[in-house]
């Protein structure tokens, strides 16, 4: 017996060992060299120094330096990331990831990302291809020298990656592009309804109603990110804050680090992939940057034969171009795509009508261009006004403040000028009338300079006045957020950088908070006689309007809304009320319940009882019948997972983060829904930049054995920052760069 329980623990101690010689070859051993002296072909000598939170603080004398060094230390720490981003934006995911991916493989080709990357490659001016240029050869050096100890998820995939190219930048910029300006889908949503509604008889005018461009409640242009000048203040120089919003991702979309070289002293947040600093400050200004949300993609329906190719325009024949794809599909067969492309743009869509081809300003010759060199470096307002003058897109809205006290907001993106029809639905592609007319030029564009009331706020709300001269189409958020942020804003004076994430923070949603009145009205006037939804009620009642986890009202008053909306949108267009999702959907529905037209509903109160009786219905089979114990978390969490790593049997969940209840709505000042939530958070301090502050959602790298993997996310989910380190460093790990090989 002894005999066998020696074997056993032999056998165990083999295996063991085994195991843990396993995750040091492919888990541990790939960790980035991170102090110490290393050659590397840069011109002069450079110091790349990591604080706490493994940031790198690169020193060079030249700027090319530095940027090579940032690609250098891009690829240390992101570069699964950086070679998903490129694979996903060019079709390019099933070649390693197999079958799985080839849907959203076709989707890339069909918009013709690699394509357009090659195009805009030819049309890089001498400085943005020199910037792109040193940075793909800090990749590639990379690769280059750490051959056999790359991160874990290469080996689990079974390939090396091939090269970084300026092209790969282009495309994870394309990719961020293509995120944030995708609304084909609202159109054809709406002309769907449109559609419907005519074919039932229905008023088409309802429809239309469903998708306001504005609520004539903005709180001044639009994004979550604010200025507050020095009167404001308690330091009597300018606040600036800023919390993107985008996707949830592991590890985080963005990545800290901070750049000194030739007259350059920038830091901030970079996009894995792309040289410079996207969001931060130098020594002289800070900005920030969010979504614009102008409709840039147009839909057009064209008589195109799909055997020929041949399509009608303007009362002629035209030949559209065709383009073939190969996609390689691990473990399958290759597929092959073929795909007509118009003057309008590619045909992604048929149906029995009509091919459907894509308009997209990202498609236009000179769709994309690289502002950040100018803005990294700019140090007033003209020289960041000039920057953004060549900024071609995603349509954004920049914020800005300076050491002397400015600040400042722009609209800037290349924006579609449509002279005959508003963008809104699919429109006939042989009609030469809705073509696009050109670009807003960018002086007509929203901005501001040191307003008199010393706030401008935006949080993706339409920035351009009604009466703007131009057709302003968009999927815009509605105002809950701006005017809570507004709100806070002007509670009191003498604000302080540490106290801006607490706005950031802010879970109250002024639209349900008034929905939960609205169905207690109701009840009160017309559905006492319910007596099973008194708790429901007497909940209600109480709540103050904060979506918080923990707590039954938030989650109750949200199931209220859905089925509100879905009645609204299927009195508009019959048989189609569950395919109607906008982010003006709480506009409309506060718009109805305002005025209370008959044509919509004889009774408003009688809807809202029987959407408030459908809410605890369903709440009940979701949660179970005691109210008072349901939890809005419950309803919002979600499991934050890496997307190779947590594939592994028995270990890749130790590396998954959740699941986790979530505060906040796509209503609230921190709008978080299970698909998205602030991707970072940024507040700079114009009156000591040591004093700013800067968080990640997860944390610097990418290597799940990094101690440096999701070493924020505490702080992140709790609302806490970390200092800036801009003039004093503390240096946690310093390697010594050497000119050579």
């Amino acid at each position: 017996m002894q005999k066998i329980v020696r074997d056993i623990n032999l056998v165990i101690g083999a295996l063991l060992i085994a195991f843990l010689a396993i995750v040091y070859w492919y888990a541990w051993s790939p960790l980035p060299a991170v102090s110490g002296t290393v050659r590397l072909p840069v011109d002069k000598p450079a110091t790349v120094v990591r604080d706490e939170l493994g940031a790198p603080h690169i020193t060079a004398a030249g700027v090319e330096d530095a940027v090579f060094l940032q690609g250098y230390v891009h690829a240390q720490d992101r570069l699964f990331q950086m070679d998903a981003l490129r694979r996903f934006a060019a079709g390019e995911l099933a070649e390693v990831a197999g079958s799985a991916a080839l849907q959203t493989d076709q989707e890339s080709r069909r918009l013709r990302m690699r394509r357009l990357a090659e195009m805009h490659y030819a049309r890089l001016s001498a400085e943005d291809r020199r910037m792109m240029g040193a940075y793909a050869r800090g990749v590639n050096h990379f690769l280059e020298t750490h051959a056999g100890k790359l991160p874990v998820e290469f080996s689990l995939l079974g390939y090396d990656p091939r090269p970084w190219s300026v092209i790969d930048t282009l495309l994870v910029g394309l990719q961020m592009y293509r995120s944030l300006t995708s609304n084909w889908k609202d159109e054809l949503l709406k002309g769907t309804l449109l559609e419907n509604a005519a074919a039932k008889n229905a008023d088409p005018g309802k429809v239309q109603f469903l998708f306001p461009v504005r609520t004539g409640e903005e709180a001044q242009l639009g994004s979550n990110a604010w200025v507050i000048s020095g009167k404001h203040t308690a330091s009597g120089k300018p606040i600036l804050a800023n919390d993107t919003h985008l996707e949830w991702a592991f590890p985080s979309p963005w990545y800290l680090v901070h750049l000194k070289a030739d007259g350059w002293n920038v830091s901030g947040f970079s996009l894995p992939g792309v040289p410079l600093v996207i969001v931060g400050h130098n020594e002289r200004i800070a900005w920030g940057i969010t979504n614009l949300q102008f409709d840039v993609q147009d839909i057009y329906m064209e008589q195109l034969n799909p055997a020929t190719g041949q399509y009608l325009y303007d009362g002629k024949v035209q030949l559209a171009r065709q383009e073939r794809e190969v996609i390689r599909v691990k473990g399958g067969n290759t597929v092959e795509l073929n795909l007509w492309v118009t003057r309008h743009g590619p045909v992604f869509v048929s149906s029995d009508k009509a091919q459907l081809a894509l308009h997209w300003v990202a498609a236009e010759p000179e769709g994309f261009a690289f502002p950040f060199p100018l803005i990294n470096r700019a140090s007033n307002w003209e020289q960041f006004s000039a920057a953004l003058e060549k900024y071609t897109g995603p349509g954004s809205n920049f914020v800005y403040a300076d050491v002397d006290g400015n600040i400042g907001y722009r609209a800037a993106g290349r924006l579609p000028l449509r002279r005959n029809h508003n963008g809104d639905v699919p429109v006939p592609g042989n009609d030469p009338r809705f073509e696009w007319d050109g670009f807003i030029p960018f002086a007509d564009m929203p901005s501001s300079y040191n307003p008199p009331s010393g706030i401008l706020v935006t949080s993706n709300q339409n920035p351009f006045p009604e009466k703007s001269g131009y057709r302003v189409n968009g999927n815009f958020a509605s105002h809950y957020r701006s005017r809570q942020v507004l709100a806070r804003l002007q509670s009191h004076e003498g604000w302080k950088a540490e106290e801006m994430p607490g706005i950031q923070m802010d879970a109250y949603s002024g639209f349900s908070h008034r929905l939960a009145r609205d169905l207690v009205n109701a009840w009160e006037k017309r559905g006492q006689a319910n007596k099973p939804l008194a708790p429901a009620v007497d909940l209600l009642r109480k709540w103050d309007g904060q979506m918080r986890r923990g707590l039954a009202a938030p989650f109750l008053v949200t199931l209220a809304f859905q089925h509100l909306r879905k009645a609204v949108a299927e009195r508009a267009s019959p048989t189609q009320g569950s395919t109607y999702e906008a982010q003006m959907a709480p506009v409309v529905i506060e718009r109805l319940l305002d005025t209370r037209p008959a044509d919509w509903f004889k009774d408003f109160d009688a809807l809202l009882m029987q959407c408030f009786s459908d809410a605890v219905d369903e709440g009940k089979k979701l949660q179970g019948d005691s109210i008072g114990r349901w939890d809005y978390g419950k309803y919002t969490e979600f499991t934050l997972s890496h997307p190779v790593i947590s594939k592994l049997p028995v270990f890749g969940s130790w590396f998954n983060l959740g699941p986790m209840p979530m505060d906040g709505s796509s209503s609230t000042v921190k709008q978080t829904t299970r698909r998205l939530g602030p991707s970072m958070r940024f507040v700079a301090d114009l009156a000591n930049w040591d004093a700013s502050l800067r968080a990640l959602t997860t944390g610097q790298s990418g290597q799940p054995l990094s101690k440096h993997f999701r070493d924020q996310w505490e702080a992140y989910y709790a609302g806490r920052v970390f200092a800036e380190q801009f003039h004093k460093v503390n240096a946690m790990e310093t390697l010594t760069v050497e000119p050579g090989r």
